[in-house]
């Protein structure tokens, strides 16, 4: 079970939080408070597993509480202002769930959280053999029918390149979104961004690597893929912004 913590100065976001957590049955609630200060008691006590935290507060912000908090508990982002996504995800923030949330973006969200908090719970991690590329590019650049191989616990599973959204790096592991699951497998980013056709795929943060084709737009820097806000580090931004010029008509 994930031990959570809900903090919002809304009692009407607390409600709703709270109801979402009780329908998922690896989640389970230890408090919910309008009280931020409150709240970092218990988390610097290490009472939780996962806080639920507003951004927007008036005696103590989100980003001022993961910055006191110092990672004692996973934190999940709620609010209704995307700008601060990107401080979020430099704080190393699960994720990020814009009001009104909608139940199926927090399962999602809690998803993760149960793969990085306990990563062999009930998803299949294992070493995985290097991916392979294993059908040629199509004309026209088109990579319809490309696909890799991936190891998980109990089979090799066949991902098709135009599946993939993103990848995102956990320590020791990885995970592919697509848009019908998330797959995880122990692999190294550097040895995934080789594998992955460089027109296809960039490599945008130390922990992201995104298809092209998957992202809906960009803001300053930070993509939008769906409801996914993904950073862009300062480290891959002229190679991201390059690329993304030469694809402009």
């Amino acid at each position: 079970m994930i031990r959570c913590l809900v903090v919002d100065d809304e009692p009407l976001a607390l409600n709703i939080i709270e109801d979402y957590i009780s329908k998922i049955p690896f989640l389970t609630l230890v408090k919910s408070t309008t009280n931020p200060i409150e709240a970092l008691t218990i988390v610097q006590a290490g009472g939780v597993d996962l806080v639920y935290l507003d951004v927007q507060m008036p005696e103590l912000t989100g980003i001022q509480f993961l910055k006191i908090s110092n990672g004692k508990a996973k934190v999940i982002l709620t609010t209704a202002y995307p700008q601060y996504a990107l401080e979020g995800y430099e704080l190393d923030v699960i994720d990020y769930l814009l009001k009104p949330i909608a139940f199926d973006r927090f399962f999602k969200a809690a998803q993760k959280a149960q793969g990085i908090i306990h990563p062999t719970a009930n998803t299949p991690v294992a070493e995985v053999a290097a991916p392979v590329a294993a059908a040629p590019a199509q004309p026209q650049d088109d990579f319809s029918h490309d696909f890799i191989f991936v190891k998980t616990e109990h089979k090799i599973q066949k991902v098709y390149l135009h599946d993939i959204m993103y990848i995102e790096g956990l320590k020791d592991y990885i995970s592919i979104f697509t848009a019908a699951e998330r797959i995880i497998t122990l692999q190294n980013m550097k040895k995934m961004e080789d594998a992955l056709p460089e027109r296809h795929f960039v490599r945008v943060h130390k922990s992201y690597i995104v298809a092209l084709n998957k992202i809906d737009s960009i803001e300053r820097s930070r993509i939008f893929i769906g409801d996914k806000v993904i950073p862009v580090g300062d480290t891959y931004r002229d190679q991201f912004f390059k690329m993304i010029e030469g694809r402009n008509v």
